[in-house]
């Protein structure tokens, strides 16, 4: 039995990829004689992170329960995580609304708000927590605000999308009977649209649990600053502690999360 290849040899791809694996090699030597990076030391110098490692362990779990800021702390994460979800998911849904084109017909304004939904969404999180720092100070607050912006940016585009994917049919129905466009609105689009929405703000409630945790480094209070903290102060095995409940903490809202997007959703599994 004769047995056929339906492989081809081409010359052109051939060259093609060679040319864009000896950029990227260049690029990568470049970058790395630019940073002073020698890849040896990921050999050499990794024991320095085992020591580290060895010094973190076994934690010491006891100040968890028996310090009264690190319950404090926790509270702070959560609570910035939930109001920034809630604000910025709500500021974003409105914006949303002025964004897309089937509920806004002035291009005028759809553009400017797009213009400002991308401009919040290119923002590093830590470069808006400098800024919100510098002005308000230290703390929890600071966290809120920034992931504020962050939501917005991050969802606003989103939720406009979920807008414009509506189906235009019931709209075009209620349109001949002369039903205004805050009407089209409230009975076609938010019916179709709200499922989508309240899933999505849990899962931006997911993600900005583990924003806030990171923003508190930075300054914006809650459980991150507490590890900042004691790592700041060799508290090596304390911080060990933090960085447990912190996974923990996270795997548990991540899982709620879940749950509660896929009951939304219809109750499949989600993907």
């Amino acid at each position: 039995m004769k047995v056929t290849s339906h492989y081809t040899f081409s010359p052109v791809s051939y060259r093609q990829r060679a040319t864009i694996f000896s950029v990227m090699a260049v690029v990568i030597v470049a970058a790395c004689v630019f940073m002073g990076f020698d890849p040896s030391m990921l050999f050499t110098e990794f024991h320095y992170v085992i020591d580290l490692f060895k010094e973190m362990t076994p934690p010491h779990f006891h100040p968890l329960w028996q310090d009264k800021t690190i319950g404090l702390a926790i509270l702070e994460t959560l609570s910035m995580a939930f109001m920034g979800t809630l604000i910025g998911g709500s500021i974003a849904l409105v914006l949303a609304f002025l964004a897309a084109a089937n509920t806004m017909p002035l291009v005028a304004v759809r553009l400017l708000v797009r213009a400002i939904l991308s401009f919040l969404r290119v923002i590093p999180s830590l470069f808006i927590i400098l800024i919100f720092v510098a002005a308000v100070g230290l703390g929890p607050f600071a966290g809120m605000l920034t992931l504020v912006l962050s939501t917005i940016g991050t969802f606003g585009q989103l939720f406009t999308e979920i807008i414009e994917n509506t189906q235009q049919e019931p709209a075009d129905a209620i349109y001949a009977t002369g039903a205004k466009r805050w009407q089209v609105i409230r009975y076609v689009i938010l019916p179709q649209t709200l499922p989508s929405f309240t899933a999505n703000l849990f899962y931006a409630y997911d993600i900005n649990i583990r924003t806030a945790i990171g923003l508190g480094i930075f300054g914006g209070g809650g459980i991150g600053f507490q590890l900042f903290q004691a790592m700041r102060l060799l508290h090596y095995r304390d911080a060990m502690a933090l960085i447990c409940l912190t996974v923990l903490l996270i795997v548990l809202t991540e899982k709620m999360s879940d749950v509660l997007r896929a009951q939304l959703l219809g109750g499949g599994a989600l993907k």
